[in-house]
């Protein structure tokens, strides 16, 4: 009979265990450090005594990354311009393989709904993305934040509604994604003014993170016009030998510009009623780093 080893069984829940935390963290290495942290906790536990290894183990990954969320706030606050999450190719989120839970699993992992998270307590955030993206029940809830099954749920309903409020609902059709993204990119090159504003939304929105460290815009750019000219003077300016690449982040298509395989720019596009609603940049090199494989 085959007898796992701690390593055998901490490796089988790793990608949940790292969904939960970047879900909870936005931010790539803060959320490996937690997983990190939980694997010191799990190699130093007696296994006989656990006899449910998944849920003491996203019990443990839960309240570290609620620890580091926690620290991580200040620095938050001190950041130079915008902040978006840290941009993650989906399937490393630990998703299910396909169907209906899948695509709501994907939700949970989107910039839309991570920005709006962003608001939330820590505790609230825990709760909605134990309940939201991997469907545990209140109770069990409860046990993972030791709080009771009423208060879980109070938590719940008050971070469901903010996000519901506060991210809108974005179409995720593929095709249409593709189709919007490719004409987007194409109008931009082109200089094609006319061409962009019929592709945004009238209340179009320009969200660009740079931490400081690349050129980007400090404030969210809003209105289709000025969002258009934007993008068109970007083109313009763009480095020679840049180039452009379709890549599957954050549950939806992505746009990865690189140059000589370095990851350079991040641009996803938020699509409602078959206009660009938002369009988000990410230009930090501290959080491209783990695209230069895509």
């Amino acid at each position: 009979m085959r007898s796992d080893t701690a390593t055998d069984v901490f490796e089988e829940h790793r990608p949940v265990l790292f969904g939960v935390a970047y879900r909870m963290l936005g931010r790539v290495a803060d959320a490996e450090d937690v997983v990190q942290d939980a694997w010191l906790r799990w190699a130093g536990v007696e296994r006989a005594e656990v006899r449910e290894p998944r849920a003491f183990l996203i019990r443990i990954t839960t309240r570290l990354a609620i620890d580091r969320l926690r620290q991580v706030q200040s620095r938050r606050e001190a950041y130079v311009g915008p902040w978006l999450p840290e941009p993650l190719a989906t399937d490393a989120a630990g998703s299910p393989p396909d169907g209906a839970e899948r695509a709501v699993f994907a939700e949970t992992v989107t910039l839309a709904v991570l920005v709006v998270m962003e608001s939330l307590s820590p505790l609230e955030r825990a709760v909605f993305v134990l309940r939201e993206a991997f469907g545990y029940p209140y109770a069990e809830i409860g046990v993972v934040l030791d709080r009771s099954e009423a208060a879980v749920r109070q938590l719940a309903g008050r971070a469901r509604r903010h996000v519901e409020e506060g991210s809108p609902r974005y179409e995720v059709d593929p095709e249409q994604q593709r189709d919007l993204t490719e004409r987007f990119l194409a109008a931009a090159a082109g200089d094609d003014l006319a061409g962009l504003l019929s592709l945004l939304a009238a209340d179009a929105r320009l969200v660009g993170d740079s931490g400081g460290k690349a050129k980007a815009p400090l404030r969210i750019i809003e209105s289709a016009d000025k969002v258009a000219r934007f993008l068109l003077g970007v083109a313009k300016s763009m480095p020679a030998g840049l180039e452009f690449s379709l890549c599957a982040l954050n549950g939806g298509l992505a746009v990865l510009a690189h140059q000589a395989g370095v990851p350079d720019t991040v641009i996803q596009l938020g699509v409602q009623d078959g206009r660009i609603r938002t369009v988000y940049i990410v230009r930090n090199p501290d959080k491209l780093g783990a695209l230069a494989t895509q």
